[in-house]
């Protein structure tokens, strides 16, 4: 790869979160807690879905496509964000740089798109409801989840290839915990500031789209209920206040870091963080833990799962 590319760079180098060694080791403890709460938990969402017949209908199989998506977004950085606390120098090969950019971007853009899914499901659910079986069947929510996957593949490879044959002769520093597309165009041996809005506009036009779908679609779910009832627009004022709540932890990054950049190194990685580890963290917290049906699906699994060790 390094050959293809012209490039004197063979890896990267990555500051990491912070320099102490004393706060290093507590960043160490503490995400690796929230790592192994995002994979348990979107993976017991995953299986509750898939065990549970009553939970066999669009919104949940939505539901577990979305875990599943967080377990990949979760699992870019996060890992190596985590090794690399107790390494006193932290370097990433080109080669796995690059992988860092395609499956971030990947997952990202599935995961936006998969969003307003969700949310379109939601929509049709509460506005439509006599023509919600006929709209949301699951041969559409599949594929819905198809298109998502294929639109975040796309936006992937796009921008891989603005990068693939820059060339790289150093420096090879970068502040960050990962490879951040922005980060690594600084690097090249040329002037990219052409090729840089054209990153930040491909990654920050398809995130803002996506907001404002969303948006739209909660707003005019919200007006519906209020003319519907008083109890049921409690209800759905919680359930939305949540969901957007989740949205703009999810999409704020992404518009800030690249549609309107700060250019403020410590303000990326703190945004970086809320993208990549909170947003798989609250997602099985907000769409499942205030959810009946998956309250129960969890309970039952769990009952399976110790009737199945007290029998062995």
């Amino acid at each position: 790869m390094d050959e293809v590319n012209n490039s004197v760079v063979s890896q990267f180098v990555l500051s990491g979160l912070c320099e102490s060694e004393e706060l290093q080791i507590f960043l160490f403890s503490f995400f690796s807690i929230l790592y192994l709460i995002i994979i348990l938990g979107n993976i017991l969402i995953i299986l509750s879905v898939i065990s549970d017949a009553h939970l066999h209908s669009p919104m949940y199989f939505l539901l577990a496509n979305l875990s599943f998506v967080d377990l990949w977004l979760s699992s870019v950085t996060t890992p190596k964000m985590i090794i690399d606390f107790l390494r006193e120098s932290n370097t990433i090969s080109f080669g796995g740089c690059m992988c860092q950019i395609f499956f971030g971007h990947f997952v990202g853009g599935g995961e936006m798109v998969l969003l307003v899914a969700m949310a379109y499901d939601r929509y049709v659910a509460i506005c439509k409801p006599l023509h919600y079986t006929a709209i949301t069947n699951q041969r559409r929510c599949i594929g819905l989840v198809v298109i998502s996957w294929t639109i975040g593949c796309v936006h992937s490879m796009s921008q891989l290839a603005m990068v693939m044959d820059l060339p790289f002769c150093g420096p090879r520093e970068m502040d960050s915990f990962f490879c951040d597309l922005p980060l690594v165009i600084k690097l090249a041996c040329m002037d990219t500031y052409v090729l840089g809005l054209m990153v930040n506009a491909d990654s920050g036009i398809l995130a803002l789209i996506c907001f404002f779908l969303l948006l739209i679609s909660y707003t005019h779910i919200l007006v519906t209920v209020c003319h519907q009832s008083l109890d049921g627009a409690a209800k759905a004022l919680s359930t939305c206040t949540a969901h957007i709540m989740v949205v703009v932890i999810f999409f704020g990054p992404c518009i800030f870091i690249y549609l309107w950049p700060l250019n403020i190194t410590s303000m990326d990685k703190f945004l970086a963080v809320f993208y990549t580890v909170f947003t798989p963290l609250l997602n099985p917290a907000i769409y499942t833990l205030r959810n009946k049906e998956m309250k129960v699906a969890l309970q039952k699994l769990r009952s399976q799962y110790l009737n199945l060790k007290w029998n062995s």
